[in-house]
C-alpha cells in the first residue's frame, strides 16, 4: 500500500457557510492532479450513493475538498484550491470554486500554522486558484487562537458562531459574452459571473412558482431535463468543457421575492437543488438583477440605494449579498461582493482513505489551476 493508505492523511473538516468539507495542506497531498483526485474519491468514499466508505455526506454540499498552501504572490497570504468530488460519479471538478467553504480558508491557514494571528483580528488575502479571484477574510483571533464562538446567525446553518467578513474581487465584466441576455433552447436567459458563472432563468417559464422545496424541484424529470439542455447550451457559449459531467454553470430559477428580499431563488447545482444558496451563486444573482434588461431585474424588488444589500430568497431563509455594480466607460459591467459567514472546526485528526485497489478510476478533470 501507499504511504497515504497505511498512514493516513493529515485532515480537518470544517464548515464553511453553508457547506462542509476535507481541508487539506498542499504539502499533504500529492501534486499530481490525477494522483490527487484518485486519493480524495477514496477519503470521500465516491463513487457510491451513500458515500458510506469515506468522509462524503452523500449531497454536492458536504463532498467538498480544499487544498491550501502559502502563496508564492507578496500580496497573497495563501492560496486555495477547491474541488468538488463526485458522489455517484468517480468525477472530481475544478471548474468551480466555493464561496461558503472560502469562509473557512483563513482559520484553517491561522490553525496549522501557515500564517500567525494578527491580534484580535486577522485579516487574510486568499487567492482563488480555480478562477484567480482574490479575497479577503477578517474573523476574529483573541490571544492569538481562532474563535468560533459568536452571535452571528446565517441562514442554513443552526445556531451561532463568530462572524467572518469576506471581501471578493473580481477581474474583468461579469457578463461572459458581453450581453446582458440572450436566448438559449427558447428561453431568454442571463449568463453572469460575479466569482460563479451562474445562468438566470425566469422561474416561471419552467412552470415553477418558486416556493417549492428542493426535493419537490427533484422529482420534477421534465423540469430537470429543461434545465439541462439550456445548462450545456449556456456551457457552450462559456467555453466549459466535458460540459456533461462539469458542475458548472449553475441555473437559478428567480421569482419574484416572498419574504421581504430582493428575488426569490432555486439554485440546480447542477443536477441536485440546492438546500440555500452558494455565498458567490448569491453574489452573481444580486449582480444579475441589478443590471436592466438582465433576468430577474423586473422581478426584483430593489432597494434605492446601490450599496444596500440585497435578499437573496432561497429555501432557508435569505442571505444578505452586499454586491455594487457599475459600468464603465466602454459599456462593461463590472462588480464587487462582500458577505458575512460563519465557520466552524468539526474535527483534526487523520484520514484514512479507501485503498486503491478497490476504488474506481477518477475521470480526469481539467488542468490544475495550480
Amino acid at each position: 500500500m501507499s504511504d497515504a493508505d497505511r498512514d493516513g492523511v493529515r485532515c480537518m473538516v470544517l464548515r464553511g457557510g453553508t457547506s462542509k468539507g476535507a481541508f487539506f495542506l498542499a504539502d499533504d497531498v500529492p501534486s499530481d492532479p490525477a494522483a490527487r483526485d484518485d486519493l480524495m474519491l477514496r477519503i470521500m468514499g465516491s463513487p457510491d450513493p451513500a458515500q458510506i466508505d469515506g468522509l462524503g455526506g452523500a449531497h454536492p454540499l458536504t463532498s467538498k475538498v480544499a487544498v491550501v498552501s502559502r502563496s508564492d504572490r507578496a500580496d497573497i497570504d495563501v492560496d486555495y484550491l477547491f474541488l468538488q468530488v463526485g458522489i455517484a460519479e468517480a468525477t472530481v471538478g475544478t471548474l468551480q470554486t466555493c464561496g461558503n467553504l472560502l469562509a473557512a480558508v483563513g482559520p484553517f491557514a491561522i490553525e496549522r500554522g501557515l500564517l500567525e494571528a494578527d491580534g484580535e483580528q486577522t485579516r487574510v488575502r486568499i487567492r482563488l486558484l480555480n478562477t484567480g479571484d482574490v479575497a479577503d477574510a477578517r474573523f476574529a483571533t483573541p490571544g492569538g487562537r481562532v474563535d468560533y464562538r459568536g452571535d452571528a446567525a446565517i441562514d442554513g446553518v443552526p445556531g451561532t458562531a463568530a462572524p467572518i467578513e469576506l471581501e471578493v474581487r473580481g477581474e474583468g465584466g461579469v457578463l461572459p459574452t458581453g450581453r446582458i441576455s440572450e436566448e438559449l433552447d427558447g428561453h431568454r436567459v442571463t449568463l453572469i459571473d460575479n466569482g460563479m458563472p451562474v445562468v438566470l432563468l425566469d422561474a416561471a417559464e419552467f412552470g415553477v412558482d418558486g416556493d417549492e422545496a428542493p426535493e419537490e424541484l427533484e422529482g420534477r424529470g421534465d423540469l430537470a431535463t429543461a434545465i439541462e439542455r439550456v445548462r450545456l447550451a449556456a456551457a457552450d457559449l462559456l467555453g466549459v468543457t466535458d460540459a456533461a459531467t462539469a458542475t458548472v454553470p449553475k441555473m437559478l430559477l428567480l421569482s419574484a421575492p416572498r419574504h421581504g428580499g430582493a428575488i426569490s431563488t432555486r439554485a440546480f447545482i447542477p443536477s441536485r437543488v440546492h438546500t440555500a444558496i452558494g455565498v458567490l451563486m448569491a453574489a452573481s444573482v444580486a449582480a444579475g438583477i441589478r443590471i436592466p434588461g438582465a433576468v430577474g431585474h423586473d422581478l426584483a424588488d430593489l432597494p434605492a440605494d446601490d450599496g444596500a444589500p440585497l435578499g437573496i430568497e432561497h429555501p432557508s431563509g435569505v442571505f444578505p449579498a452586499r454586491v455594487r455594480v457599475q459600468q464603465d466607460a466602454d459599456g462593461v459591467w463590472t462588480a464587487s461582493s462582500s458577505s458575512l459567514r460563519t465557520a466552524r472546526k468539526i474535527f483534526d485528526g487523520t484520514v484514512y482513505p479507501r485503498p486503491a485497489a478497490s476504488a474506481a478510476a477518477p475521470t480526469p478533470s481539467r488542468e490544475d489551476p495550480r
